[in-house]
């Protein structure tokens, strides 16, 4: 583990509300499929607060949305409407095309709560990249979980451990919530080419390294690596099969060549994505 890479997060203000973004960093845009990384919170809102993300584009990923705290209503241009609550999965295809909103849902606006989660994105593979749009919830209770090591880990996209998530990946993906108790310690086998640990919340020993609140330990390719913990820790476990294909990424657009973006900014300006069920706004195109 002596060329163990480590990504320190640097928050971003999207409008009110600060995250943590993991990936893409300087010197690391993906991690297996994963090209996108965001920590969300924790944030408290008071009464009459939350997160409002008007309606936007994507193409040729999925968005997925994991939750530890707090609640989002997400809305797309399918007609989708569909809260998430702790534990669950959003997995959105946006694929040729799909827009939708994500906002703190009504009842927990009115109330306040803490908002704390991760939302990454995975690029679709080459030619899968124009596949029709999609969204699929689900629910926590049928997500695979295990005991290993005083952890508890829950396998929420791809395989890992001896168990494979529900969810359908369309690429070899690695996707793990780990909690862990002080002191428990488990290995992280070669399964998967490339892999990455981020740390939500505590610090972990990785291999020799220690890894602390909001950074992202890149693991060596090929290699069994051991995880321990050094207190109470909260842990996302990433990766998966590399692309041979590099990706392109320009605000929520990621693609395999910037022609396939270009298009996409041409749609979204002139109006040409379907609009998102419910909502009479949206983020306009940037300038740059």
């Amino acid at each position: 583990m002596a060329n163990l890479q480590l990504v320190t997060a640097q928050q971003r203000d999207l409008g009110g509300f600060v995250v943590r973004r993991v990936l893409p960093a300087q010197g690391l845009k993906m991690v297996g499929p994963f090209v996108f990384l965001d920590h969300l919170g924790p944030t408290q809102f008071e009464p009459g607060f939350g997160i409002d993300v008007r309606p936007h584009p994507h193409i040729a990923l999925a968005t997925v949305t994991y939750l530890f705290a707090g609640s989002l209503l997400h809305r797309d241009s399918l007609g989708n409407v569909r809260e998430i609550r702790p534990g669950d999965v959003n997995w959105m295809t946006a694929g040729a095309g799909i827009a939708h909103s994500e906002r703190t849902p009504p009842l927990a606006r009115a109330a306040g709560e803490q908002i704390h989660g991760i939302q990454s994105w995975v690029a679709l593979p080459d030619g899968q990249e124009d596949i029709e749009p999609d969204f699929t919830h689900y629910s926590a209770n049928v997500l695979p979980e295990q005991v290993l090591g005083g952890s508890t880990l829950t396998i929420v996209a791809g395989q890992a451990f001896g168990l494979t998530s529900p969810i359908r990946t369309p690429w070899p993906t690695l996707y793990v919530h780990a909690k862990f108790s002080q002191s428990a310690a488990f290995e992280i086998s070669p399964e998967h080419e490339e892999r990455a640990v981020y740390v939500v919340s505590g610090e972990l020993a990785v291999g020799e390294s220690r890894v602390g609140e909001g950074q992202l330990a890149v693991l060596d390719p090929g290699a069994t690596v051991s995880v321990r913990a050094l207190r109470e820790t909260r842990a996302m476990l990433l990766g998966g099969k590399g692309f041979a294909t590099p990706r392109h990424m320009w605000w929520n657009f990621v693609a395999s060549s910037p022609e396939r973006i270009d298009r996409a900014k041409e749609r979204w300006a002139k109006g040409r994505f379907a609009p998102v069920v419910g909502e009479t706004e949206h983020i306009p195109l940037p300038s740059v």
